[in-house]
């Protein structure tokens, strides 16, 4: 089992486009990049390990809606994806459409429908689809119904050890509502 470094520092001297000095190696509080040796002059930084999305499979026999080139699976920064193999000229993704929770508008603004979201880390939540000009959101099935302790007009489904319970989806009540 060979030993291989953290980091690679590069074999020749890189130098800087800006100013022509050295880049030298730095480390910043999302890791090691390479700078300019001078700073604060010259405040050129290249990240060591660029994110650079990378074609897994070409689908051949599907082209792109806006440029007609053949659609790829790519793997990126976020996860797989579907997008155009023309990237850079053209910068086409399939997106998958959030669907709309049993029809349970926002009790915030409403005009908008809550959707089943995903944050970045899997854990599934519930937003408006009006945002950002609306901004709420919930951590447990909505339920349509009224709060029998401060009338807000949603109600929650929440997960306890002793079976699902109805709450106030309010943050300010989230009292259990009455069996």
């Amino acid at each position: 089992m060979s030993e291989a470094p953290l980091f690679a520092i590069p074999e020749h001297k890189q130098i800087c486009p800006l100013c022509q000095h050295e880049l030298v190696m730095k480390s910043g509080k999302h890791g090691p990049f390479l700078g300019c040796s001078n700073y604060p002059n010259c405040s050129y930084i290249q990240n060591l390990h660029p994110h650079e999305s990378t074609v897994v499979k070409l689908l051949a026999d599907t082209p792109c809606p806006s440029c007609g080139s053949p659609l790829a699976v790519k793997n990126g920064r976020y996860g797989m994806f579907i997008g155009c193999s023309n990237f850079p000229s053209c910068h086409f993704i399939v997106h998958e459409e959030a669907p709309a929770v049993a029809d349970v508008s926002c009790p915030l603004c409403h005009k908008g429908k809550l959707l089943e979201r995903t944050s970045k880390y899997g854990k599934t939540f519930y937003g408006c689809d009006q945002y950002p000009a609306c901004d709420f959101v919930l951590n447990f099935k909505p339920v349509a119904g009224t709060c029998l302790h401060c009338g807000f007009h949603l109600l929650a489904e929440k997960n306890t050890a002793s079976g699902v319970k109805l709450i106030c989806a309010s943050k300010k009540c989230q009292l259990p509502q009455a069996e």
